[in-house]
C-alpha cells in the first residue's frame, strides 16, 4: 500500500511539472507569442502599421509558398520579385527584416493566428450565425490546476505518512510520533525555498523594470499633434528632426523651424483635437503659445519681442551608459522611425511606444539584415568595408547578414 501511494505521488508530481512547463513547450507553435516576438514592431494583425496587415497575407501572395521565401530572405526578394518590390515601394523603400530562423510551420502559426484575430471584445461568428466569445488566455487555468495538483500532492503525503504509521503498528514496529506539517523541517525547507524563489523573481523583474518608461506620455508646454503634422499634412519626420539622419541625436526642432510654416498658418481648421483625458483642445490658442515663444506678432508680421526656447519634456530616455546613434540606424541601417517610435503619424500626444530595453534592442540586432551596397549602388556605402560578407553572399554562403554577425550584439558597441 505504501508503494502504491508513493507511485501516485510521483505521478502527480510529474503531471504538475508538465502543467507548469506546458506553456513554454507550446511556444514554438503559439502564433500570438511568435507574432509578438518577431512581427509586432512593424505589423498589426488587422490594420496597416509600418507594414501591411498580416490577416489575409496568404490570400494576397502571388503564388502558394511565396510568403515563406519572403520571410526567410526579404532583401533578396525585394531586388528580384515584382510583388516584393511593390511592397518595398509601399513602405517607402524600407525592406522588411528577414527571419531565416523561422520555420514554415512557425510562419503558418503566425498567419493562422492573424487570420483568426478579432479585436478585443469582438465576438467571433459561429455556426448558423451564432457568436462565439473570443478565446481567453489559459494562464489562469494552468495556475489553478497547478494549485489543485499541489494540494493533492500535499494530501497524498499526509495519507502516505499515516499509512506508514498504521503499517508499522500492524507489524509491531515502534514508530516515531508524527511531526505536524507546520513543524516538519522538510516542509518548512520547501516552503522557504519557494518563497525565496518567488521573492527573487519579483525582485529581479522589478529591478529590470527600473527606469523603463513604456507608455510614458507627459503633458507638453504646447499641444503638438503629430497626427495633424505627420499624418494629415504628410510632413516628413526628417523635416523637423533632420539631425536623426546626420548625427547621434535626433534633436528637437527649434522655434524657427515651427515658424517656417506658422508664419502663414495662423489657425487650425481641421477636426477637433482631444487630449488623452478626452478634453477638447483649443488649437488656435496653442498656435498663439508658439507665437509667444517666438516673439512673433501675427498682426504686424514682425518679431516685436524677444523669443525664448520651448521647454519640451523629453519622452525617450536612455541610461547614461548606453550609446545610441540615430544616424547609424536611420541613414546607414535604413530603420524606419516607426520601428522604435510606433505609428507616430497617428499620435496626437506622443508616448513612448517601445520598451527600449536591452533585450528589445538585442532582438532587433539579431533579426535585422544589413543593407549592403550592391553592384548598382543601392544600399549603404558604409558597409562596403565588409568585403568578406559581400563575397560570401555572392557565393551563396549566406542569404543575408544580420547586424549580429557584424558585431551588433557585442557589449562594447552600445556600452561605454
Amino acid at each position: 500500500m505504501n508503494r502504491i501511494f508513493q507511485r501516485c505521488f510521483k505521478a502527480v508530481a510529474v503531471v504538475a511539472f508538465l502543467m507548469l512547463v506546458s506553456p513554454q513547450l507550446s511556444f514554438g507553435q503559439d502564433g500570438e507569442a511568435l507574432f509578438k516576438a518577431n512581427c509586432s514592431s512593424c505589423h498589426k494583425p488587422d490594420v496597416k502599421y509600418v507594414g501591411p496587415p498580416l490577416k489575409g497575407a496568404r490570400e494576397r501572395e502571388p503564388e502558394k509558398g511565396w510568403v515563406y521565401k519572403w520571410v526567410h530572405n526579404a532583401t533578396a526578394m525585394a531586388m528580384t520579385d515584382p510583388y516584393a518590390s511593390k511592397l518595398r515601394e509601399e513602405a517607402g523603400g524600407v525592406v522588411m527584416t528577414s527571419f531565416p530562423d523561422l520555420t514554415n510551420a512557425q510562419i503558418d502559426a503566425i498567419l493562422n493566428w492573424a487570420d483568426s484575430f478579432q479585436p478585443a471584445g469582438a465576438a467571433k461568428p459561429g455556426a448558423g450565425g451564432a457568436t462565439v466569445a473570443p478565446q481567453s488566455n489559459h494562464t489562469v487555468l494552468y495556475g489553478m490546476l497547478t494549485l489543485v495538483l499541489a494540494i493533492i500532492a500535499f494530501v497524498l503525503l499526509q495519507v502516505n505518512s499515516n499509512l506508514k504509521k498504521l503499517a508499522d503498528e500492524h507489524d509491531n514496529i515502534p514508530g516515531k510520533q508524527p511531526v505536524p506539517f507546520y513543524r516538519n523541517k522538510a516542509y518548512l525547507l520547501v516552503l522557504l525555498i519557494g518563497l525565496f524563489l518567488l521573492a527573487g523573481y519579483f525582485l529581479v523583474d522589478g529591478a529590470m523594470g527600473l527606469g523603463r518608461q513604456q507608455g510614458y506620455q507627459p503633458v507638453q508646454p504646447i499641444y503638438y499633434s503629430h497626427f495633424v503634422h505627420a499624418g494629415v499634412n504628410q510632413i516628413s519626420c526628417l523635416y523637423c528632426h533632420g539631425d536623426a539622419q546626420n548625427s547621434r541625436h535626433a534633436n528637437i526642432p527649434s522655434v524657427n523651424t515651427c515658424m517656417n510654416c506658422h508664419m502663414a498658418v495662423k489657425e487650425y481648421t481641421g477636426e477637433p483635437l482631444k487630449r488623452a483625458d478626452g478634453s477638447i483642445v483649443d488649437a488656435n490658442a496653442e498656435i498663439q503659445k508658439l507665437y509667444n515663444y517666438a516673439g512673433w506678432n501675427p498682426d504686424t508680421k514682425t518679431y516685436d519681442r524677444p523669443g525664448k526656447p520651448i521647454q519640451w519634456v523629453k519622452i525617450h530616455n536612455l541610461p547614461s551608459h548606453v550609446y545610441f546613434n540615430h544616424s547609424q540606424h536611420v541613414k546607414v541601417g535604413q530603420v524606419a522611425c516607426q520601428t522604435c517610435h510606433g505609428e507616430i503619424q497617428k499620435m496626437n500626444e506622443v508616448k513612448q511606444f517601445a520598451p527600449l530595453s536591452m533585450g528589445w534592442c538585442i532582438n532587433c540586432h539579431r533579426t535585422t539584415n544589413v543593407q549592403f551596397n550592391d553592384d548598382k549602388g543601392n544600399g549603404n556605402q558604409f558597409y562596403s568595408l565588409y568585403e568578406k560578407f559581400h563575397e560570401d553572399i555572392k557565393e551563396h554562403k549566406y542569404d543575408s547578414v544580420t547586424v549580429e554577425k557584424i558585431g551588433g550584439t557585442e557589449c562594447g558597441k552600445c556600452h561605454y
